[in-house]
């Protein structure tokens, strides 16, 4: 087979193979220079380097993968496998994963509708070389139901997920119960993959060939449809996830156990109070058990300390986490604009699994308290080790984090694949209107013993 060879790049304002090795999706690169310097000083944190995946038509990689699922691409560029970033064994090579695919909001008669401009995308498990200023695409795996069909990446459910429109916001789609928006993911020993939903929000567990074995959600989340394992696993308090806000960050512990991630505080008892809220949730899973054994509360900060320039605390999220070792882990608290990462302990003391908390019916909830740790609620202790708003050269919506070295961090961002919110998004002839944003990878180096 011929390999994929990227296209020109724009003048910009701003049952089926396992997966699609190198000779068929070839290196992809772009020329630039690397940003930022090596940190100035013992005590502060520097870029060291920068890379940037180039321009691949989004049709083009994905009817690679799954034949005949892109139609249309409607000038969309391979991009949002910055939804996180793991390391696969070699120096400069990590697994990335897409999220839900290319989508928009635009207001109709007042109300904000999601768009999804190739519908048929359907997420990936994409491994890159980081080469120099160039990222490359080494492989990439589909995600697959049972029967080999693509899993998409459209919203399961009416009512409780948003409705789909297409790319103008003029006709509506279908739900599919399959649809997943998969964000963390991490390499089991075995060879296959656990990734995190915000749709469910679910765990959900793939062979090493995209095969969707497993999916956890929450009790009582009644799924019907889905062309693969759904199993109820978890706590049913989850189901009051903010809509789109479910599962973001996962990591792997080192005796295999995992940790997710609620992106937002919970939508409990309502969605004012979740907005209002800076208060989420970390659960750990076991694989072995297939079971959650522990829930901790975690605490953002002031929404004003993550971000000088916000002043809406609902603009608070975990994008990232991170094993550190033992029972430490590393924790993004995010704006759109801004980062910081902190240091927590899973202390066995700090466990609120199966307390009045994960009872919705509770008063005040969780979400609702002004100070947890008054009202008894074992709030995870925090060590800040970056604040990512005062390092030059690093982007903006840093979604993934991984460790590339000692004191050394690994930063991609998610860019939306050029996408924009607005009647603007697309030209007249429906083709993308690129917002110029790349995908990128920087190094950070920290002090040292930073980690």
């Amino acid at each position: 087979m011929s390999p994929l060879v990227p296209g020109k790049r724009r003048v910009v304002r701003r049952s089926v193979a396992a997966g699609v090795p190198l000779a068929v999706l070839a290196a992809i690169a772009v020329a630039g220079t690397a940003t930022g310097a090596a940190p100035g000083g013992s005590g502060a944190a520097g870029v060291t380097g920068s890379a940037t995946l180039g321009d691949l038509p989004l049709g083009r990689f994905s009817n690679a993968l799954l034949p005949g699922t892109v139609a249309d691409d409607r000038g969309v560029d391979l991009g949002g496998i910055g939804s996180d970033i793991y390391p696969a064994g070699r120096e400069g090579e990590y697994w990335t994963v897409t999220d839900r695919g290319p989508n928009g909001q635009i207001k109709v008669s007042g109300s904000k509708r999601r768009t999804f401009p190739v519908p048929g995308f359907d997420p990936a498990l994409v491994k890159i070389r980081v080469t120099g200023d160039r990222v490359k695409v080494v492989r990439a795996i589909p995600l697959t139901t049972s029967s080999g069909r693509p899993v998409t990446g459209l919203p399961n459910q009416e009512a409780r997920d948003e409705k789909p429109y297409s790319y103008d916001a003029s006709t509506p789609l279908s739900y599919d119960p399959n649809g997943l928006d998969t964000e963390g993911v991490v390499r089991a020993a075995d060879g296959s993959f656990w990734l995190v939903d915000e749709y469910g929000p679910s765990l959900v567990h793939v062979s090493a060939h995209g095969k969707v074995l497993a999916r956890h959600v929450p009790k009582g989340l009644v799924l019907k449809g889905a062309d693969y394992p759904v199993v109820e696993s978890l706590p049913s308090v989850l189901l009051h996830r903010k809509v789109n806000r479910g599962f973001e960050g996962l990591a792997q512990l080192p005796g295999g156990d995992l940790v997710l991630a609620v992106q937002s505080p919970l939508s409990l008892p309502d969605t004012d109070a979740g907005e209002a809220s800076r208060t989420t949730r970390l659960l750990r899973f076991s694989p072995k058990k297939q079971a959650v054994t522990a829930e901790y509360a975690y605490r953002f900060d002031a929404v004003d300390v993550v971000d000088p320039g916000e002043d809406d605390p609902s603009e608070l999220k975990i994008s990232s986490v991170v094993a550190l070792g033992g029972d430490r882990l590393l924790v993004e608290e995010r704006t759109d604009k801004a980062a910081r990462l902190q240091e927590v302990r899973l202390t066995h003391g700090a466990n609120i699994l199966g307390e009045r908390w994960d009872d919705d019916a509770t008063s005040p909830s969780l979400e609702q308290l002004d100070d947890p740790a008054a009202s008894g609620v074992p709030i995870l202790a925090k060590r800040l080790v970056v604040d990512l708003n005062t390092v030059d050269g690093v982007q903006d919506k840093i979604e993934g984090v991984a460790v590339a070295g000692r004191d050394t961090l690994a930063l991609i961002n998610d860019n939306d694949f050029g996408m924009t919110d607005g009647t603007g998004a697309f030209d007249a002839d429906g083709r993308l209107v690129d917002s110029g944003i790349e995908t990128k990878v920087t190094y950070v180096r920290l002090p040292k013993g930073a980690l």
